[in-house]
């Protein structure tokens, strides 16, 4: 999904369950019990799941620099990791892992609003796996596999921060905002 408004913000979403892009997140209820025994079921049988523990500070980083090197291979300049910017990226992925909020770009413009900076635009990605051993390759992949998450990886943006959650069903949230700052 991807969308543009007057305001210059872009936005993306992308589940990474097994490959698939378009299913509803399992255990949430926007997802009923019947698609969620499918997914749970297909989860089983091609990934083996686990509840792995993953540092998610480290994840963070791992992220900021799989964009770099992609950015860097096609001759984009680097994004500068912004503590403000990683702090609302951070709150919204420990909201989705929670449940307090669905998976979803729900909140964007507050979370841009929130952030002391003067920019002219902003873009958000977000993505959610479960059962990799490593789920921030998992994630980049499938933003460079999607056009709207291509366009907000390659855009012309300046400062970036990256906020991953994790829950005890082993799920994984990620969330990246962009912004090109004034």
């Amino acid at each position: 999904m991807f969308r543009q408004t007057a305001f210059g913000i872009a936005l993306s979403a992308l589940v990474l369950a097994s490959g698939l892009t378009t299913v509803p997140v399992p255990n949430h209820s926007s997802a009923n019990t019947s698609t969620r025994n499918k997914l749970l079921s297909l989860f089983s049988s091609q990934v083996a799941i686990s509840t792995p523990t993953f540092k998610t500070t480290e994840l963070e980083k791992s992220v900021f620099e799989e964009i770099n090197r992609y950015r860097a291979s096609k001759g984009l300049p680097k994004l500068t990791l912004n503590a403000n910017i990683t702090r609302q990226a951070r709150i919204h992925s420990q909201n989705m892992a929670k449940g307090k909020t669905p998976f979803s770009h729900q909140g964007f413009e507050r979370r841009v609003k929130a952030i002391p900076l003067r920019y002219n635009s902003a873009a958000e990605n977000v993505a959610f796996n479960r059962g990799y051993s490593n789920p921030v390759d998992e994630a980049v992949t499938g933003w460079i596999k999607s056009p709207g998450h291509l366009k907000n990886l390659k855009g012309n943006y300046n400062l970036t921060g990256i906020g991953v959650a994790t829950n005890n069903q082993g799920e994984v949230y990620l969330t990246q905002l962009f912004f090109r700052a004034r």
